[in-house]
């Protein structure tokens, strides 16, 4: 194989991260700052200020299936653009909602855009990176999540400090166009004219085509991964406070982000020159006993320690499940597979966020990130049951078809 097909780095590539990059931005500076938007703007109250998670996750889960699908059909640069309009739409809505109601019905319909623009610039970027290389190149692309994560909850604080709504809305829709305008240049070979002609042509429904069926075991490890990963987010602030350590909670999401960037080259390596076992079952130890360690913390230094072990073990599972999701489905099932690896991973966030917060508010803190943690390293025994023992076998094949051709 050439070194051209080889390489990992082309212009459309960094162009793809770039845009994916300011749409997470956006999404991560609004889910900071909106919900101090609705108490002090629409006067909310702070179950209305937990919805404006809630809806937008809800809007992505429901569209997320059919995404996949209209990515596979329609073409990925034609459903990018599609949700990145509509995405800014939203955005620019948000100038003219006055009360709670029409606000929570933008927030639906920006995560439906979210999730319809997310798939198709997932499946976009995966398309552009070598086969041999699935591994290392996804994990740089979701390294650009990573970042959007840290900058974004700080910048929709830095926004938000001096209650300025006007300055808010201008900036999550200033940087929601960029991402826009970065996508317009590429261009789509998804499909030939004919294939195009034929995919878009009406066809009885058929549920399997919204979701690939063999994205779906790794798919429900992920959805296992952000269940415990959902209370991360939204308590770390209320804990630390409780611990008399507030002050931290802001690093622990530096350092948390700083292991994921750090670690990010030798995962993807890893994974395309071993087995993901070696990246999984180290990972999901590294993230649970995380999540146990943050539970018996007594200092800010037992909380960024948590960070660090659990900012290592998330950079190794969320790019290894995303890549095997791709890996294991067919070339023409891309946007399928990423739909089906996403529609699960949300949900799993948006149930994990929930049952979470009733656990917490029935007993503490500590509890919740003690059964999150529980859950987390529960799910080994997952793993090893419907994916590395169900596809041993087919290693082994691999592996003998692998020394005949050598």
């Amino acid at each position: 194989m050439s070194e051209e097909r080889q390489r990992i780095w082309t212009k459309d590539f960094v162009i793809i991260c770039l845009s994916s990059f300011f749409m997470f931005l956006t999404f991560y500076v609004s889910a900071t700052a909106f919900p101090l938007y609705l108490r002090d703007n629409l006067s909310g109250n702070a179950q209305q200020m937990g919805l404006v998670i809630t809806i937008y996750v809800i809007g992505g889960v429901i569209i997320r299936p059919f995404s996949g699908l209209w990515v596979d059909r329609f073409g990925k640069k034609n459903l990018a653009l599609i949700g990145m309009i509509i995405f800014l739409l939203a955005c620019i809505s948000y100038f003219g909602a006055k009360g709670i109601t029409i606000f929570l019905l933008i927030r639906f319909i920006h995560g439906m855009s979210y999730a319809v623009a997310s798939t198709a610039t997932n499946t976009m970027a995966a398309s552009m990176i070598p086969f041999t290389r699935k591994g290392e190149g996804m994990g740089y692309f979701s390294m650009f999540m990573s970042i959007a994560m840290v900058i974004g909850a700080a910048f929709g604080l830095l926004l938000w400090k001096d209650q300025n709504g006007m300055l808010l809305l201008t900036a999550i829709s200033v940087i929601a166009f960029i991402s826009l305008l970065l996508v317009l240049p590429l261009k789509d070979n998804s499909h030939s004219k004919d294939q195009m002609k034929q995919l878009a042509s009406p066809q009885k429904f058929r549920l399997k085509e919204i979701f690939e069926p063999k994205a779906l075991p790794i798919s429900f490890i992920g959805f296992i991964l952000a269940f415990s990963y959902s209370p991360i987010a939204g308590f770390i602030a209320p804990f630390t406070s409780e611990i008399h350590h507030s002050e931290v909670a802001g690093m622990f999401f530096v350092v948390f982000a700083i292991m994921i960037v750090v670690f990010r080259p030798l995962v993807g390596k890893l994974f395309d020159n071993y087995s993901e076992h070696f990246l999984y079952y180290p990972g999901i130890v590294l993230f649970g006993g995380g999540l146990l360690l943050l539970s018996h913390a007594h200092s800010g230094t037992f909380v960024l320690l948590a960070g660090v072990f659990m900012g290592i073990g998330f950079g190794a599972l969320f790019p290894c499940f995303q890549a095997l999701a791709i890996k294991l489905s067919p070339t023409h099932r891309t946007g399928a597979a990423n739909g089906t690896f996403f529609l699960l991973f949300d949900l799993g966030y948006g149930v994990g966020s929930y049952v979470m917060g009733s656990i917490s508010s029935h007993t503490n803190y500590r509890t919740m990130f003690t059964v999150a943690g529980i859950i987390a390293l529960v799910s080994m025994l997952f793993y090893y049951f419907i994916h590395h023992k169900r596809l041993a076998p087919m290693e082994r094949i691999n592996h003998t078809i692998t020394e005949v051709v050598e």
